[in-house]
């Protein structure tokens, strides 16, 4: 039985109050949906079976690249990340792992970890490693670069850090890894681009090796930041090539705010998808770049696109589909965790939203080249309140009706403020 961190009986009268209205608006729905041909009940049966990781360091308050400003009560170490992680979980109900970050979130006692984890009923999903910034006592520097660093010795201690990440992870019941850098260039000439990727697949040759057999390595692709004129992995056709040259458990991994303004995200998905090598998502929302802003919060209707394509792929039974779910946020003025919470549903909505799309009429749309019909009926689907459904799931398996409303209700920020030393100051860059 899981460690509840917030009141069951305060969970319960909460979901008292809202139950009435809720089953009125399921009842209504699941009359809509069955004038579509769709039967409530298996879409709701996949939603509870559907979840989405939260990343440890997504409950810290972000920052800019100028400045950061604390938040009440922020996590002080990696457990009590896992029970910020536990609060999201037992509420929502849809965020049943976590993704840690190594080095930031590294412990000498990975078993007390791993106790903790099954305590609060959270598995551990993808591993993450860090080698875009420096240690405390780290041998080589990265400032030019880690994988593709022209320094061997560098390369080697990026290696052997990614091989430790597997390691930690096989302890903690994870199964894969994914790999984001930010080597590249600020400068025309600074670096020989052809050289440079050689030098990235040879160190991810090395840390593929390392990986178990039912492991999985996911590389992941940014256009920039921290280098602004190239950088090594800087698109989903090069994240491609490395997935087809490392091997069968090495796939692309989608992050929404990894790409130029205005590009077809879902088309990437179904080309990976097509072609066996989508490894999974970092889902976030964006207005000019790579903002990890909360999910859903610009673009849902984009949101939704993506999903289109995951359940399209999933009632064709496409050969080897099994993408990972995770977020990746920056909270810079909201409380992390009703962030969070808020996000992991707007991935469930989006899903839903995808379940319900009359997949039989769009497809005679498709065939019959009727531009019109075949996105009204898209737009059918993502119009559709779905809401009912989530909540109903959620109640159903012990969680709130409103997570937000119930979180705040039981003061949790202002519990562990109390418990939690506050953070002074202001510095740059994320937690």
């Amino acid at each position: 039985m899981s460690r509840d961190m917030i009141s069951r009986d305060l969970i319960e009268r909460d979901n008292a109050r809202a139950l009435p209205t809720l089953k009125a608006d399921y009842e209504h729905l699941a009359a809509v949906l069955s004038r579509r041909g769709v039967d409530i009940e298996a879409i709701k049966a996949k939603i509870a079976g559907f979840g989405v990781a939260v990343p440890s360091w997504g409950v810290g308050t972000g920052g800019t690249r100028f400045a950061r400003f604390p938040g009440l009560g922020e996590p002080r170490h990696v457990f009590d990340k896992m029970e910020d992680c536990g609060v999201i979980h037992q509420l929502t109900r849809a965020t049943p792992t976590v993704s840690l970050h190594i080095p930031w979130d590294k412990v000498e006692d990975v078993v007390a970890l791993k106790e903790t984890g099954d305590a609060l009923g959270l598995g551990f999903d993808a591993m993450n490693s860090n080698t875009f910034q420096d240690q405390p006592g780290q041998a080589h520097s990265y400032k030019f670069g880690s994988l593709t660093n022209t320094s061997a010795a560098a390369r080697e201690q990026a290696i052997a850090h990614n091989v430790e990440c597997i390691e930690i992870g096989r302890k903690l019941g994870s199964k894969a890894l994914t790999v984001w850098l930010g080597d590249g260039s600020n400068f025309p000439g600074q670096s020989h681009f052809t050289k440079a990727f050689e030098r990235y697949l040879d160190s991810m040759r090395a840390i593929y090796r390392a990986l178990p057999e039912d492991w999985r390595l996911f590389s992941e692709h940014k256009m920039y930041e921290p280098a602004f004129y190239s950088t090594v992995v800087q698109d989903w056709g090069t994240n491609y090539i490395i997935a087809t040259e490392l091997g069968p458990k090495a796939q692309c991994l989608v992050d929404l705010g990894h790409h130029a303004p205005n590009t077809n995200i879902e088309m990437i998905v179904a080309r990976l998808i097509q072609f066996g090598k989508l490894g999974g998502f970092h889902f976030n929302d964006s207005k000019y770049g790579d903002d990890d802003l909360d999910t859903g919060s610009i673009d849902p209707y984009r949101l939704f696109l993506v999903f289109n394509e995951l359940a399209d792929a999933e009632m064709a039974g496409a050969n080897g589909f099994n993408p990972a779910h995770m977020l990746d946020q920056s909270h810079n003025v909201t409380d992390p965790i009703e962030s969070l919470m808020v996000s992991a549903m707007e991935v469930v909505r989006a899903y839903a939203q995808a379940l319900i799309v009359d997949r039989t009429a769009l497809a005679g749309f498709q065939e019959g080249n009727d531009a019109l019909m075949a996105t009204s009926t898209l737009k059918t689907a993502f119009r559709t309140d779905v809401e009912p459904i989530l909540a109903m799931a959620r109640l159903e398996a012990g969680g709130a009706i409103d997570p937000v409303a119930t979180y705040r209700a039981a003061g949790y920020r202002a519990k562990v403020a109390a418990e939690r030393p506050a953070v002074t100051g202001s510095g740059g860059g994320i937690v």
